[in-house]
């Protein structure tokens, strides 16, 4: 089953490396939080570090939103650990706060719509809600690195979504305004955003 935004995010159990262990992580375990699930193209690479510390530098502000990170590659549990003991200094990661998953079959990758012919992921961002459903997808060349503000800016919309069934215009972030889905909650909004 391909990824696809509305549906149920394709399932998955693999290998990951969560505080410089190995241990078994499914998707499905996730249920009941939100999850942003990422690709990136390999270990030891020159713009992937730089996301994966960004990720974990802000590990508190997905949790407040009760949301996990899970970041994935092509490459071995083995790869992921050697990386996370390299300091940051080096181009290693250092501690990590959140699981780095292998993919050495390469099946989640395909799975989600993010592998190359090549064998590498692209930067692919997938946001999945606590019902399991993706909600949103973003997918980046290898030379573009992605906002990690951006991946909870959009957890906030779409709780507010959920919350008060409003929807979240373009730039939307908390305490902006917002829009009822209706032809009259519509003509409110854009009276006040254009006074």
């Amino acid at each position: 089953m391909a990824a696809f935004v509305t549906k149920p995010a394709p399932d998955f159990t693999a290998t990951a490396v969560i505080n410089e262990k190995f241990e078994q992580v499914s998707l499905s375990n996730y249920r009941g939080k939100y999850v942003v699930l990422f690709f990136y193209p390999l270990d030891f690479t020159f713009v992937c570090p730089t996301e994966i510390i960004a990720f974990s530098d802000k590990i508190e502000e997905f949790h407040k939103r009760g949301a996990e990170v899970l970041g994935v590659s092509v490459d071995s549990q083995f790869s992921h650990l050697a990386w996370i003991r390299t300091p940051r200094s080096e181009g290693g990661l250092g501690q990590l706060k959140y699981p780095l998953i292998a993919d050495i079959t390469k099946s989640i990758s395909a799975n989600y719509g993010v592998l190359l012919e090549g064998g590498v992921a692209l930067r692919g961002t997938f946001l999945i809600d606590k019902e399991g459903i993706l909600r949103h997808i973003t997918i980046n060349d290898l030379p573009l690195g992605r906002n990690i503000d951006e991946a909870l800016r959009l957890i906030d919309a779409l709780q507010f979504f959920e919350t008060h069934g409003e929807v979240c215009p373009a730039n939307w972030k908390k305490g902006d305004l917002s829009i009822k889905p209706d032809v009259a909650g519509s003509k409110e909004y854009f009276k006040k955003a254009n006074a």
